[in-house]
């Protein structure tokens, strides 16, 4: 793991369920949940990439009968989800560095785990991600979508460095992976946590196009 990974790890370490009580309200992360079950057949693979706290998206996902793997660079994230939701299995893991087998899930959520990656690294991961997926497989993404590069800010009281996009390029690197945005949601969110301060939430909902013969 390099310093990016180690300095996610200590900020989402410190955070712990913290981190679940401030998003608890999302409900554009919920709706994008029920995206997301409402496109997978019974028992699908799905990878929960920043699984945090493992809550909601992996007891959700779980909930309806899904294999949910949940990679997270912050072994208390981890350890709190095995705990929380042990219909669902974690691994504590930089998701840049893990063996990702092409075709091997059915569906993948990165709901806001890409804002401490350089943009470089974001692509090339939001590439091998789009491998990693069956074809047709399906793909939900959420970012802050602020055009903003290596910049230091404080995030629930914790000092982090935020690299994203802004809302159409973000759009465009996903669609550069090979992947086509089937819908997307757009809205301020303001975390329930007393250093909150209202941000811009943006989910894609995309699809990895089936093979062609």
């Amino acid at each position: 793991m390099d310093h990016r990974g180690a300095r996610a790890a200590a900020v989402f370490d410190a955070l712990g369920a913290e981190y679940e009580k401030a998003f608890a309200g999302s409900q554009a992360h919920r709706d994008s949940l029920r995206w997301l079950l409402g496109q997978l057949g019974p028992g699908s693979r799905v990878l929960d990439v920043g699984s945090g706290t493992g809550r909601p998206t992996a007891e959700t996902l779980a909930g309806a009968g899904h294999e949910v793997l949940g990679i997270d660079v912050s072994p208390v994230m981890v350890e709190l989800a095995t705990r929380q939701v042990p219909t669902a299995s974690f691994t504590c893991a930089d998701i840049r560095e893990a063996p990702l087998d092409e075709g091997s899930f059915d569906a993948i959520c990165v709901y806001f785990a890409l804002l401490q990656m350089s943009r470089k690294e974001q692509a090339e991961l939001v590439k091998r991600l789009a491998r990693a997926l069956r074809p047709g497989g399906r793909l939900a993404l959420a970012t802050v979508p602020v055009d903003v590069e290596d910049v230091e800010g404080v995030f629930m009281g914790q000092k982090v460095r935020v690299t994203s996009f802004a809302a159409e390029d973000f759009t465009a690197m996903v669609t550069g992976a090979g992947l086509t945005v089937v819908s997307e949601n757009s809205l301020l969110f303001t975390p329930a946590h007393p250093d909150a301060v209202p941000e811009p939430h943006l989910f894609l909902h995309c699809r990895r196009e089936e093979a062609r013969q």
